[in-house]
């Protein structure tokens, strides 16, 4: 006889009932080969006297078995595995108490090394972040009030079946109407395509646009989420140089002239990394070179909200008449990052192919969120809190840049960020980052080494230290870290 006992270890602790403990464990032992078709159970009686429990629990689990077709049972000759079940190997000794799952497929898996970079989180310890925003001004009072209200309402509903692949009517006529007060860009409800944030939208924009070998340009650094997503798509991505004026415009007509050019990637605001942003001389220039050559130019929304410095320059969308411009925003700034709300503003046929190819991976997006999002924006939540933040976020600024000064001296150099949430930091040359990160993070200090933006360069000397999410307090702090480690 088998060592029941053993086979089948019950925890009284969990609130899985006992017998579907019994019932498990045999499945997973008939599956395993350890029991084969037509072994004979013990009876009721002797196999509730081995594990320890009342005959009729016992009886529960071999009656489920019996009616799901793993056992049968003969009168007047007992319970057996039953005969219609195939046969399997038996597993070796050391398997057939296993109650695990499998650390490691049993499959090969297609595997792609360049995706598998960190993925920069929110920290809940001291950090200097890639450029977060300070979640404890997030709005989630009105966020939460709405939502609330949402779920109450009778009428209301009908939002929590299936909607608009496209995104809510509400939500896509208040950003319409946002965008055109905020932006200056003159979309309608049928220019909106939502999405769960802004790398979902260039994920999908660039299935639908791209085919392998079309060249794509981006900036030289650029965003690398984006470059991932090109790179999925095998796409041909080539380096713009990137200078104090943004893109150099110039090398993006030289590569045109040689061979055609399907997109163009950029963060015209504040470009990432550097956060400098394109001058209105070279915004001019590119669209109309996209006229010219017919690449697409997709324009990334990156950190609009919150510049410093005069008034912040329109999106190349504003002034795109040829239909060249695709424009991607999300709210992860705005509100926070978990509140994953994304828009695409694009011609009204774009809009109905973006639609159709979300079908393939999302159904639809969050419809309870965009119509609380909505609401925020229809009441002017949105627009009140960025405003706030907006004072907030300058003076952290200020603050940030004189300590980086006056505390660092001679081993960094910068230059002030005219928006944006991070500072773009030079290390001095005799200063290992990657190991300096290594030994602030052993200290509490946690902030990236550099290579997330530079993967490929042998020595980093670069990186962006956030300053939106902490408080003068949080900032000092952690620049006495800095200090200390690099031994000034």
């Amino acid at each position: 006889m088998l060592p029941y006992a053993t086979l089948i270890p019950l925890d009284r602790q969990l609130s899985t009932p006992l017998s579907t403990q019994i019932a498990n464990a045999l499945i997973r032992h008939i599956r395993q080969g350890v029991m084969s078709t037509n072994t004979k159970l013990p009876g009721s009686r002797v196999m509730a006297a081995l594990l320890g429990v009342h005959r009729k629990t016992v009886l529960t689990a071999f009656d489920e078995l019996t009616a799901q077709g793993w056992l049968m049972q003969v009168p007047a000759k007992g319970t057996f595995v039953s005969s219609r079940l195939p046969d399997v190997v038996p597993s070796p000794l050391t398997e057939l108490a296993a109650t695990s799952m499998a650390q490691q497929t049993g499959f090969t898996i297609n595997k792609k090394p360049f995706l598998e970079i960190p993925v920069l989180k929110t920290s809940t310890i001291l950090s200097f972040d890639d450029g977060l925003p300070d979640l404890r001004l997030a709005p989630v009072e009105q966020l939460g009030r709405n939502y609330r209200n949402i779920l109450n309402r009778g009428f209301q509903q009908h939002l929590m079946g299936y909607a608009d692949t496209n995104g809510t009517p509400f939500f896509r006529q208040q950003l319409a109407s946002y965008l055109r007060d905020s932006r200056g860009i003159p979309a309608t409800p049928d220019h909106i395509f939502t999405t769960r944030g802004s790398i979902m939208a260039i994920y999908l924009l660039s299935k639908l646009l791209l085919e392998p070998g079309d060249v794509v340009l981006v900036g030289d650094l650029s965003y690398q989420s984006a470059n991932l997503v090109f790179d999925e798509c095998g796409a041909n991505r080539m380096c713009i140089p990137v200078d104090g004026q943004g893109l150099v415009v110039d090398a993006i007509e030289a590569i045109c002239q040689q061979q055609p050019v399907r997109l163009v990637y950029v963060t015209p605001h504040h470009h990432y990394p550097t956060t400098i942003t394109l001058s209105a001389e070279r915004r001019i220039r590119l669209l109309q070179l996209a006229e010219q050559y017919g690449f697409v130019v997709l324009e990334d929304d990156y950190d609009y909200d919150f510049h410093y410095v005069g008034s912040p320059i329109l999106p190349l969308a504003s002034a795109d008449a040829a239909g060249m411009v695709v424009y991607v925003g999300s709210f992860t700034k705005s509100i926070a990052p978990a509140f994953r709300v994304g828009y695409v503003v694009c011609p009204p046929n774009l809009v109905a192919a973006l639609g159709y190819r979300r079908r393939i991976i999302d159904r639809q997006g969050d419809t309870i969120l965009e119509q609380a999002i909505a609401e925020m924006l229809a009441e002017g939540d949105v627009q009140k809190h960025l405003k706030k933040a907006q004072k907030t976020y300058h003076a952290r600024r200020d603050h940030f840049c004189e300590l980086l000064k006056t505390t660092l001296g001679n081993s960094v150099a910068f230059t002030i960020p005219d928006g944006g949430m991070a500072v773009w930091t030079e290390f001095d040359k005799a200063i290992d980052l990657p190991q300096l990160a290594a030994r602030c993070r052993n200290r509490g200090l946690l902030f990236n080494n550099g290579r997330f933006y530079q993967p490929d360069a042998p020595i980093v000397h670069h990186t962006r230290l956030g300053f939106a999410s902490k408080t003068v307090d949080e900032m000092e702090q952690g620049m006495e870290i800095l200090r200390e480690i690099i031994g000034l």
